[in-house]
């Protein structure tokens, strides 16, 4: 009787300490739970507002863009055509042209021009143009222009006055032009007239009157 009532003594003191133990674990583990969750939440946060800021500046930059403005081309329905005049050297003529933006905005414009040579009736004459930055009377330079209103661009002609092999002379007392950037047609006088044989190089056009100046 004695020895059972010790046994029954011993497990009563046991068993409150194991339950203890099994408390404080459990508290542990909670504890630490939580304060993963707290730190996943923060980090959470963290990169939630990280997001948010840059989004904003990317579309700030984007939408502060200035817009890119298109110019018109210089066409006949705002260019003047104008003769220059004309000038020779060593069995060589040199004719100039001008084309002038009557119109209230700026143009672009830049190349080469066509060209057709007319007969005193205004009939076509017989036209070989050569398209060259390089002539007899020197260099103008290819490029693209803006023409701002009320302000003109040149190119020449450069013309053999010497008959080739071959070749017939003929006297073109008028022109026809198209705009590089155009397909209507242009005609200005020649009014003294003036003799070309064969090929005639053309220039590209240039500010103001520099292909003639």
């Amino acid at each position: 009787m004695r020895i059972r009532i010790a046994l029954l003594t011993a497990v009563a003191a046991i068993a409150p300490a194991g339950c203890g133990g099994g408390g404080s674990s459990t508290a542990v583990t909670s504890s630490s739970v939580a304060a993963t969750s707290s730190s996943a939440s923060s980090s959470h946060a963290t990169a939630a507002t990280g997001t948010t800021g840059a989004s904003p500046g990317v579309t700030s930059a984007g939408g502060g863009a200035a817009p890119t403005v298109g110019v018109a081309l210089c066409r006949a329905g705002v260019l003047r055509l104008s003769f220059l005049g004309g000038r020779a050297a060593a069995g060589h003529g040199e004719l100039g042209f001008s084309l002038r933006n009557t119109g209230t905005t700026p143009c672009s414009t830049g190349g080469y021009p066509g060209i057709l040579f007319l007969d005193r009736s205004g009939a076509p004459l017989p036209t070989t143009p050569r398209h060259t930055t390089d002539d007899f009377f020197g260099r103008v330079a290819l490029g693209r222009l803006a023409i701002p209103p009320g302000a003109s661009f040149s190119f020449r002609l450069g013309v053999s006055q010497v008959a080739g092999p071959g070749a017939g002379c003929r006297t073109a007392y008028g022109l026809q032009v198209i705009a590089p950037d155009d397909t209507q047609t242009m005609r200005v006088g020649l009014p003294a007239g003036t003799s070309e044989c064969g090929t005639t190089t053309v220039s590209p056009v240039a500010p103001g009157s520099g292909a003639f100046g």
